[in-house]
């Protein structure tokens, strides 16, 4: 929590909305943040206890947003698997961080309007 005067202000809820996520999304984005590797959606499915369409739906929104890196393995029987993991962790601060501050400044802007 981070204290603000009159008001205490959840960290992931200020990054789950900087970034335009959904709870599932901030979960499995949370959850690659804290895990390296790469993962198939049945692995993160199993992991995170989500249905699999609930993560399809997720990781193809993480990797929309560019945060969510997406490789192809071809399988030997025929067919591919898709591999996911975190894009740029740095980046993703950096996301955050400027949404925060174009907030603040717009904040500043309105209140020097009052």
């Amino acid at each position: 929590m981070i204290d603000f005067a009159c008001k205490k202000f959840d960290l992931e809820e200020v990054i789950k909305c900087s970034l335009g996520l959904s709870k599932a999304e901030f979960r499995l984005l949370k959850f690659l943040v804290e895990h390296e590797g790469k993962f198939t959606t049945e692995d993160l499915s199993k992991k995170l206890k989500l249905d699999k369409s609930t993560i399809q739906r997720s990781v193809k929104k993480l990797h929309e947003k560019n945060l969510v890196s997406r490789s192809q393995v071809n399988q030997s029987v025929g067919g591919y698997i898709f591999l996911y993991s975190l894009k740029d962790k740095g980046n993703i601060r950096k996301i955050v961080t400027d949404t925060i501050d174009n907030w603040v400044n717009v904040f500043k802007s309105k209140i020097s309007a009052w």
